[in-house]
């Protein structure tokens, strides 16, 4: 069963607010809270007078509000407030990776500049706020953050990587770099003969090299190595040194659909084989250049054993043999 939601059995105080500690390794108490209209709290607690960082490094947050407030015996705390209960799961999300985030603080100092830092990161997924991603578009987010990862195995700057990454920008293919381009797809476990085609522009390209790329999930979540959808962004996040290529990836991840919800926890994923084809001019396709004028928006079914042949090894899409 789901986990309940933190704020269940925290009472309405008539003034202030009640409280119930957030269990976890941070240096400094958090708190889980209710103010006397009900809004659901995230408080730290902070020692020390801490007004002149936070006013420099302060951030406006849409459907959040961010306070520093006054406390007892030279404390503050900083005290996040949901405005509108329909964003719950979003700012529940928020809450958790933040409490996580400030295991890592070493005093009241590191922790403020660590909620700032992570409340500015949120604030793109925020302001992205949509409807939840279908199972086909989280198979299809997790495979092309799979291969994000390998390109991030090679020798290319992280900010380069991200660049390479066009699947949320609605390119026809997924990723474009050098003079190569790859578009990638997802079976389930289900799934065995076909992959789906969506368009006549996805397996034409004016690059050098095409490539079809295909990853089979399996739902298998007691399975060595199984990562959700949440895992595997925040693989990716940890791989970029440079803040605009972090930047530049939520911005990325928010056009997709996507925001660090609990929910994409589930499902929980292993990749059970990998198959790369080099799309050439006798691959079986169907493509803009090659259709009878006035028709459009073509979506196909291509079967795995006509494209056998042009299967390739997986390093040749880095331009390795």
């Amino acid at each position: 069963m789901p986990e309940s939601s933190p704020w269940d059995g925290i009472g309405i105080p008539g003034a202030d607010f009640n409280v119930r500690q957030v269990m976890g390794k941070a240096v400094l108490p958090c708190f889980w809270g209710r103010d006397r209209s009900g809004a659901c709290l995230f408080i730290v607690e902070l020692q020390g007078d801490h007004t002149e960082q936070y006013r420099k490094n302060s951030v406006a947050v849409n459907g959040i509000d961010v306070d520093l407030r006054g406390g007892d015996a030279d404390r503050q705390r900083l005290v996040l407030t949901l405005e509108k209960e329909v964003d719950r799961d979003l700012f529940e999300g928020l809450c958790r990776t933040l409490a996580f985030a400030l295991e890592h603080a070493t005093d009241s100092v590191s922790s403020l500049s660590i909620a700032l830092a992570h409340i500015r990161r949120w604030r793109t997924f925020l302001s992205g706020r949509g409807q939840h991603m279908s199972a086909e578009e989280v198979r299809g987010l997790f495979a092309e953050l799979t291969f994000l990862l390998e390109l991030l195995d090679r020798p290319v700057l992280g900010a380069e990587a991200i660049e390479a990454w066009l699947g949320p920008d609605k390119s026809h293919q997924d990723f474009i770099f050098g003079n190569t381009a790859v578009e990638i797809k997802s079976l389930s476990g289900a799934e065995r003969s076909t992959v789906r085609i969506s368009s006549e522009d996805q397996l034409e390209s004016l690059n050098d090299a095409l490539f079809l790329r295909i990853y089979r999930l399996s739902n298998l979540p007691e399975a060595e190595g199984a990562r959700s959808l949440n895992t595997i962004v925040a693989d990716v996040q940890v791989r970029l040194a440079e803040a605009e290529a972090v930047e530049t990836f939520d911005r990325k991840l928010v056009a997709y659909g996507y925001a660090p919800l609990p929910v994409y926890d589930e499902p929980v994923f292993v990749i059970g084989s990998v198959a790369t084809y080099r799309v050439q001019e006798a691959f079986p396709r169907l493509a803009r250049s090659q259709l009878s004028t006035g028709i459009t928006r073509v979506a196909y079914d291509i079967k795995l054993e006509a494209i056998a042949p042009y299967e390739c090894d997986g390093v040749t899409v880095f331009g390795e043999e």
